[in-house]
């Protein structure tokens, strides 16, 4: 595998060769808390001045290594390619119009510059906060109160069904994302607004060991019968942590509609066969 040194002396080199006006890197890489391993993308951006003469004859990627695979994204006014090398290394490469930079920056949470010799990055200030979870409004904690028991159901109809793909994809794809966020608020709650990191990669650098095995606990979907118990763990856990949110922030919670919501849970799933104690 390539060594990270030589990989941005070619990401230079080629920026070079194509006059591309200027390089930063985002991503991984340039996150301090961030854990180095050979799995970090090198997330680039090239600023250009003419991105279909660029785009016109894609030929310059070979110059980054043979690759196993890719893809290529449009992103607006931007293009991105997505590259993964035959070494393991990957480049996210995304080129990006001069006039359209704080497009590309709004979308990072942090850079570095690597090459910038007309000072273009300048002018515009980085998004440092773009994974910081601020306070809930009572608005925020009411919409996913409501959005979590209201998808539950869905979950309930996927395994009385035992439709597992439905089931999962409900539960775990916006039911318990909505418990990440109320768990993320529950932290913000405490120590005021903190850096959750995308997908909520270090929320549980700010919970305790007892709360993150609780949550690990409802990650398997083996079989019906997990993705059963996983439900009834979420739901009851949400109910725990949106009740303990609502005192500290002295938000109305309708614990009538959650309790029917687990009742209506129960009933229906002891209806359809299933009659272990969940």
């Amino acid at each position: 595998m390539r060594a990270e040194a030589e990989m941005l002396d070619i990401i230079i080199k080629i920026a070079k060769n194509l006059k591309v006006k200027a390089v930063a890197m985002s991503g991984s890489r340039t996150d301090t808390k961030a854990s180095k391993d050979e799995f970090q993308d090198y997330d680039v951006v090239y600023i250009v001045d003419d991105l279909d003469n660029l785009t016109s004859d894609l030929s310059w990627l070979a110059y980054f290594g043979k690759r196993i695979i890719e893809q290529e994204v449009s992103l607006g006014n931007r293009r991105l390619y997505l590259m993964l090398f035959e070494d393991g290394n990957r480049i996210d490469l995304t080129l990006c119009p001069k006039e359209h930079i704080k497009e590309w920056m709004d979308s990072e949470a942090g850079f570095t510059v690597l090459e910038d010799p007309e000072h273009l990055f300048e002018p515009y200030s980085q998004n440092l906060e773009r994974y910081w979870t601020s306070p809930a409004s009572e608005t925020d904690f009411k919409n996913s109160c409501n959005e979590f028991w209201w998808v539950s159901a869905y979950v309930v109809k996927g395994i009385c069904r035992k439709q597992v793909i439905y089931a999962t994809d409900h539960l775990y794809g916006i039911c318990q994302q909505e418990l990440l966020k109320v768990m993320a608020w529950q932290v913000v709650s405490d120590r005021g607004k903190v850096d959750i990191g995308k997908n909520y990669k270090y929320l549980f650098t700010y919970l305790s060991a007892e709360k993150e095995k609780k949550f690990l606990n409802l990650l398997d979907f083996s079989s019906l019968d997990k993705i059963t118990h996983s439900l009834f763990a979420t739901m009851q856990l949400f109910h725990q942590e949106a009740q303990s949110l609502a005192r500290k922030m002295d938000f109305a919670y309708d614990k009538e509609v959650a309790e029917k919501m687990i009742e209506y849970a129960e009933e229906r799933v002891k209806k359809f066969g299933n009659n272990k104690n969940y």
